[in-house]
């Protein structure tokens, strides 16, 4: 390239998928092929010069012996992320169709943890997500200690509200009467680059409907707003099971389509379940 910038030796075959419109571009590592450089994940990220993604998966070698597979998650900025509901379904998809996973259960192991996945009928799948941690030191937020149901913030001269909780990456969670009508794209922002989140933060803005049901528009950390977040919605509906505002098992709807969410227990796993696409198999060409 004339402009230096770093690109894919030919041929760097990929898939295009979604979760509910959060969209990836995967990779097959599993040959031992280096991961994707940042300027390699923001070209192929780019919705007008690349493939266009919300983030890139790297499909790579199981880390345990019972996991048939590993994967890395990279955002559309080029930074490394821990956890991806909506990619960690699009990658157990993908092992499906490529054989290395056979239903009707199987293990996936992420960047933040081992993960257990069943095949639902339909085509959806759940994920168990892990176990939500409330503990302010593990998102992320500084001067606060111990836990607490909520926590308020100055923000731009505002008083901001909100939940957090790590899901392996951190979330705030911010109650609001309506979604549609909520500040996302300015308060979001300012919440990740306030100081009291040293590690930025992904910020959800969640809407109770009923007590089975929760609208929530999020946006995510290295990537904006998008049509949807797994661990998004798990961190929503469990800030606002745990405050008792909803049931424990829920639809959250996205702006890209609905999850169902369940925890039955404050000790237990929360999971996750809703569907994967396949758009299309490409060809990153240098």
């Amino acid at each position: 390239m004339g402009d230096g910038t770093p690109r894919p030796g030919a041929g760097l075959r990929f898939s295009k998928m979604h979760g509910a419109g959060n969209d990836f571009v995967v990779l097959d590592l599993r040959d031992g092929a280096p991961p994707p450089t940042p300027a390699l994940c923001r070209a192929l990220a780019d919705r007008h010069t690349g493939v266009g993604c919300d983030q890139i998966l790297a499909v790579e070698p199981a880390r345990r012996a019972d996991s048939v597979a590993g994967y890395r998650i990279f955002n559309a900025d080029g930074s490394v992320a821990r956890q991806c509901g909506n990619g960690a379904r699009c990658i157990a998809a993908w092992l499906l169709r490529d054989g290395a996973a056979q239903g009707p259960r199987f293990m996936l192991d992420s960047p933040a943890g081992t993960h257990a996945v069943e095949c639902l009928d339909g085509g959806d799948l759940r994920i168990a997500m892990g176990v939500p941690d409330f503990a302010a030191a593990s998102v992320p937020l500084a001067g606060f200690d111990p836990a607490q149901d909520a926590y308020t913030l100055d923000v731009d001269g505002a008083a901001v509200t909100f939940g957090v909780v790590s899901m392996g990456n951190p979330h705030a969670v911010v109650e609001v009467d309506a979604a549609d009508d909520s500040p996302v794209a300015v308060l979001g922002p300012a919440l990740q680059r306030h100081a009291a989140f040293p590690e930025s933060v992904n910020v959800g803005f969640a809407e109770v409907v009923a007590r089975d049901r929760v609208r929530l528009r999020v946006y995510e950390r290295g990537v904006g707003e998008t049509l949807a977040c797994g661990s998004g919605a798990c961190a929503a509906a469990a800030v606002l099971m745990r405050r008792g505002r909803v049931d424990r098992e829920l639809d959250v709807v996205l702006p890209g389509g609905t999850l169902r969410l369940a925890w039955q227990r404050d000790a237990g796993e929360i999971t996750m379940a809703g569907p994967a696409t396949f758009v299309y198999e490409g060809e990153w060409i240098a």
